[in-house]
């Protein structure tokens, strides 16, 4: 037994479980990025080109199918979607390893990306935790996509270095397996709950968000920040070769990059808390990322000069990374958090793929200073938008849970007029299939407890 704030067993065991096994996927896509430019190049048909190609293609797919897999879920149930979306994982690994041409990856790429079971994963932890640690489950879920991606960086270069470019591809295949196992064993049985608004898209309010401008500023933004991820790292891998560093050894920069990054990222994080200073910090580091590249852009042969642009482009990354998220989720109406956050999802994939095909376009015909020149006037289009973003630090999001005695029109009339009336509500919306009232607070002066006791009277 737990508390009613904390985490159950049962609760705890589930979000990392799900963690785990949504990190290994994500560790999985990764781990090519830093090594495919260098490792690839004994493939048929291999070009700089068809590196961006293999690099980006995972994501058209996963932007595809997303926010359909999510749908499904809901229809036929989260693990058999998250079984299926393993096994095209497992299997686009497979043909990747055995592959002997670049078209051959690629299509491996394609099985990897059509395994989108992120909105499955969710879905699953919303229907396992209770309203009041779902928000918990998830952020466990999001630090764990964050040190996948870390890992990668510098699990990729080691595992490249002594297997090859089949061993990393080996070894994704067995992260998935593993995944199916945890699955099986590991995850507790649940209620299937069906559509839960705040982790799965409602296709009816897809033309109420695509309308909306705060919303369509950060969708653009998470298109353009992993679009620029992918490009980058068309050209980095080799601007490195160039300077001097050998393949195996470029862990020993991203390693160090990485980790000064967490370090820089955390007080900033704070900051923005405290002070109500998101917005601004979160323009500062969109310069600080523009700096990076251009740092890279003039810093061929200078091994100190890439490393320098490497940690600033990781912190600033890492902290939009965990930025935009935390944006969306304050700016969503009530209700309507899993739908912004499908389309928001789409742009970050479908940009990824954008990535890899622009990068390699550019790197063929301008080197990698044309594509770090190139993603650098991407931010600086960025930094123009997020101009007349809202600073919404203070709004926050709550799921409570009405049971399911509120079958009358007229009671979920008097529940949602007494809940508007309550102090720092901004919105509510009551769902009575879900039995939840989804509420946007302003949190220094909403107080929880008090919303509980008028939904128990």
């Amino acid at each position: 037994m737990s508390d009613e704030q904390g985490f159950s067993p049962r609760e705890r065991r589930a979000s990392f479980t799900l963690a785990g096994i949504f990190g290994m996927r994500m560790l999985g896509l990764f781990m090519i990025m830093p090594v495919f430019a260098l490792y690839g190049q004994e493939l048929i048909g291999f070009s700089p080109l068809w590196v961006g190609i293999v690099i980006g293609i995972y994501g058209l797919t996963q932007a595809l199918l997303q926010i359909p897999a999510g749908w499904l879920s809901d229809r036929i149930g989260r693990k058999p979607v998250i079984y299926a979306g393993l096994t095209l994982f497992a299997l686009g690994s497979v043909v990747a390893a055995l592959s002997d041409s670049v078209y051959g990856v690629a299509l491996g790429r394609v099985l990897q990306g059509s395994g989108a079971i992120a909105g499955a994963i969710l879905a699953l932890a919303a229907d396992i935790t209770r309203e009041e640690n779902r928000t918990k489950a998830m952020a466990i879920i999001g630090v764990c996509i964050g040190i996948s991606f870390a890992i990668a960086m510098v699990l990729g270069p080691l595992l490249a270095s002594l297997f090859g470019l089949s061993g990393v591809f080996w070894t994704t295949a067995l992260l998935a397996v593993v995944g199916i196992l945890m699955v099986r064993f590991l995850l507790p049985e649940s209620a299937h709950r069906g559509q839960i608004r705040d982790v799965t898209a409602a296709p009816e309010l897809f033309g109420r968000l695509l309308k909306d401008r705060q919303l369509l500023r950060l969708d653009f933004g998470i298109m353009l920040l992993h679009l620029t991820l992918t490009a980058v790292f068309v050209a980095f891998p080799l601007t490195l070769l160039d300077a001097g560093l050998a393949a195996e050894h470029h862990w020993w920069l991203y390693l160090p990059a990485l980790l000064l990054s967490f370090l820089l990222i955390v007080p900033l994080l704070i900051l923005g808390a405290r002070r109500n200073l998101n917005k601004q910090l979160f323009q500062a580091s969109i310069l600080v990322m523009m700096v990076a590249l251009l740092l890279m852009a003039v810093g061929k042969g200078e091994i100190w000069l890439l490393a320098l642009a490497m940690v600033l482009y990781f912190t600033a990354f890492n902290f939009m990374e965990a930025s935009l998220p935390a944006f969306l989720s304050m700016l969503a109406p009530a209700g309507a958090k899993g739908t912004a956050m499908g389309i928001y999802s789409t742009s970050q994939f479908f940009g990824a793929f954008l990535g890899g095909v622009l990068g390699g376009l550019l790197f063929q015909q301008l080197g990698g200073s044309g594509v770090f020149l190139l993603v650098a006037a991407c931010m600086a289009v960025w930094f123009w938008l997020a101009a007349g973003m809202a600073n919404v630090s203070k709004v926050r999001s709550h799921i409570l849970s009405i049971g399911v005695n509120i079958e009358s029109h007229d009671r979920r009339e008097q529940l949602l007029q007494r809940l508007m009336a309550l102090p720092g509500v901004h919105e509510a919306l009551i769902i009575p299939e879900e039995g939840s009232a989804y509420l946007k607070v302003d949190g220094n002066i909403f107080e929880l407890d008090q919303a509980r006791r008028l939904i128990n009277l």
